[in-house]
């Protein structure tokens, strides 16, 4: 587990650093583009050529962590993730939790500093852990998750 936060936590350093090396190239003219810093550009057009990436196998996308279960110090279920957050297109500001309920009746839902869950591929399962108790999450405050999903 420690060896794959450690390469996760390297690989966000090192590409936030590979980022702050590049220039940001500047909105075309009449373009309907912002700039917000590296990452993803909130517009209609793109303000830089075409790049590619190579994702390594220690990469995790995130349609493997929705669905993820969470669990506690005690090795209890105590969520699952529903969601991960972007902010301004940069980076992962939140993960989204659902808690509580039974088959999709009673859900709420939290959003996580991602900060504070640490994941683990357990034989090919992917688990997310956090230090707290069902009791404490499902009192967090909520996320009205419906309105974010149109």
């Amino acid at each position: 587990m420690k060896k794959i936060i450690a390469t996760t936590v390297a690989f966000v350093a090192l590409t936030g650093a590979a980022y702050a090396q590049q220039a940001a190239a500047p909105a075309a003219a009449g373009s309907d583009a912002t700039m917000v810093g590296p990452g993803i550009t909130m517009g209609t057009a793109a303000t830089m050529p075409l790049k590619y990436v190579e994702i390594k196998d220690t990469d995790l996308v995130t349609s493997k962590l929705v669905g993820v279960d969470i669990y506690n110090k005690q090795n209890e279920e105590i969520g699952e993730i529903s969601d991960v957050v972007i902010g301004d297109g940069k980076s992962v500001i939140g993960i989204v939790a659902s808690v509580g309920g039974f088959l999709g009746m009673g859900t709420s839902y939290v959003v996580l500093d991602p900060a504070s869950v640490a994941l683990n591929n357990d034989n090919g399962t992917w688990k997310a852990y956090v230090d707290t108790n069902k009791d404490a999450l499902s009192k967090a405050p909520k996320l009205d998750y419906d309105k974010f999903k149109k």
